[in-house]
């Protein structure tokens, strides 16, 4: 049995001098977070909020590495069929009951089975998750699967506390009981979402903040403006045409980190899609090599973001060389499309209404026209967008993806036939079987091969077209100090503080 112990985690301001006073931090988002319940939710900014609401069993570390949250160590089975985990002892939840198995179980279980769960196809494999003691937990699979602890590292490894889940039901996303360091207060949707510090949190001493309001301000110009104007302490997302200008700010601070994601177009394929581009996977084909990948990231991103055509970036051990990143072919791209019997293709395609996305949207709409497809853009709000390309209820999407530490959470869920976040409604089972075995596998070359073999057919269907990954940034006021940036995106507020 292979064992993975650690010491217990030390406070993270346990070096460093308390502030004299905590405050509140006030953090300008790009979109409105969806429903406030991990199982449910799908959001990339209702990770961000869940980073200071909720706890997980483990976590990720700047370098992506697994380390403790909840849990304290871990060890699986020789057979991969196994993992048991020992608990973080005199942790509560905001509700004041206790942490412990029975709150694991009840959770893990509430994840693979509420009918509204987006966590089903995350723990896929699991069978079964037991309490082997007060603090222990045995988790027990189907198969072996390597990306478990990735997916614990995230929503799926969540705690909400069972008694508010129970008590609640259908309306516990909109009081949220978890074990972060902070706990809920307020949401007015589309205003603001307010949490305060949890003064009985297992960590309490690594935080200093008491209160933290999450702003949704999809214009990036606004955001920026209200950081300077001292109305926010820290915005996500700057856009990268304001990168110089912050840097050159002194009372701003820039950081950023590639993220581990990407952008997409997807195309609705599924058995009831009405559009060309959903029936003829040439007009998809078309569709892509009509973008000229470069150029639009260029412009948009301005040198920020890199050109990309895969789940995986070309600086990902993961990528796919075989499929470099495509050249812009207008010709091949003209005659797929004749080839499917069009002189010209409507597209109806919906797209997020923030500015950044609408741009890098026109620049293509403007591209492909070249080609024959006729692209009329539908802007509306992110949770809108989400919810319509669950429905299937839309022929072209523009969507993107804030990545995942395995490559699995970049691929898996999203193109197996009944995964929950498959919105381009697209199955085919050898590319089933290729991801499936790539989850089992313990070695990073056989599943390198499995994933390439996978892109085989991904690249001939292509149901999603990939344009690029962009890195995320951040801008600070230089009262804020403390925060390090994660490749995931998310802002973890141990050790951040407000300084004069």
């Amino acid at each position: 049995m292979k064992i993975t112990r650690f010491l217990p985690a030390l406070a993270a301001g346990a070096l460093l001098a308390l502030p004299a006073a905590a405050a509140e931090l006030k953090i300008g988002l790009q979109d409105d977070a969806d429903v406030l319940d991990p199982t449910q939710s799908q959001t990339f900014v209702g990770r961000i909020v869940y980073t200071a609401l909720c706890d997980k069993l483990v976590d990720l570390s700047p370098d992506l590495k697994i380390v403790p949250q909840l849990a304290t160590e871990w060890a699986w089975s020789d057979d991969g069929m196994e993992l048991t985990m020992k608990l973080r002892q005199g942790v509560k939840f905001h509700d004041g009951t206790p942490f412990n198995a029975d709150a694991v179980v009840y959770d893990i279980d509430r994840a693979m089975t509420l009918p509204e769960s987006k966590r089903k196809s995350e723990l896929k494999s699991l069978e079964k998750v037991e309490a082997t003691g007060e603090y222990e937990v045995k988790f027990t699979l189907k198969s072996p699967d390597v990306t478990l602890l990735a997916a614990l590292s995230d929503r799926a490894g969540m705690m909400i506390s069972p008694t508010a889940a129970k008590e609640m039901g259908a309306d516990f996303g909109n009081k949220p009981v978890c074990s972060g360091p902070f706990k809920f207060v307020d949401r007015v949707q589309q205003d603001r979402i307010v949490l305060e510090k949890f003064q009985d949190y297992w960590n309490k001493d690594s935080i200093f903040i008491d209160k933290v309001t999450y702003l949704p301000i999809p214009d990036t110009t606004v955001r920026l403006a209200n950081l300077r104007a001292g109305d926010l302490d820290l915005i996500e997302r700057l856009a990268a045409s304001d990168a110089a200008a912050v840097k050159a700010d002194p009372d701003l601070s820039y950081e950023s980190v590639v993220n581990l994601g990407w952008l997409a177009i997807y195309f609705n394929v599924g058995e009831n899609a009405t559009s060309p581009l959903g029936k003829d996977k040439r007009l998809r084909q078309a569709f892509s090599l009509a973008i000229d990948r470069e150029a639009a990231n260029q412009i948009v991103y301005e040198g920020t973001a890199v050109a990309g055509n895969q789940a995986f970036s070309p600086q990902s051990p993961w990528y796919d060389k075989n499929f470099s990143v495509p050249a812009r072919d207008i010709e091949k791209a003209k005659a797929l499309v004749k080839e499917a019997g069009f002189d010209r293709v409507p597209v109806e395609m919906i797209i997020t209404n923030n500015p950044v996305t609408m741009q890098m949207m026109q620049i293509i709409q403007s591209m492909v026209a070249e080609a024959g497809f006729d692209v009329s853009l539908k802007a509306t709000e992110f949770t809108t967008l989400l919810d319509e390309m669950t429905a299937g209820n839309y022929h072209v999407a523009r969507s993107d993806w804030s990545g995942r530490a395995d490559p699995d959470g970049n691929i898996h869920q999203f193109l197996t036939c009944k995964a929950a976040l498959n919105d381009a409604k697209y199955c085919n089972p050898k590319v089933d079987e290729l991801l499936n075995e790539a989850r089992q596998s313990p070695d990073d070359a056989v599943r390198k091969q499995k994933y390439d073999a996978a892109q085989v057919i991904l690249q001939d269907d292509m149901p999603m077209a990939y344009v690029g990954h962009q890195s995320w940034i951040w801008a600070l006021s230089k009262k804020v100090a403390g925060f390090v940036p994660y490749p995931d995106g998310m802002i973890r507020l141990a050790g951040v503080k407000k300084v004069d």
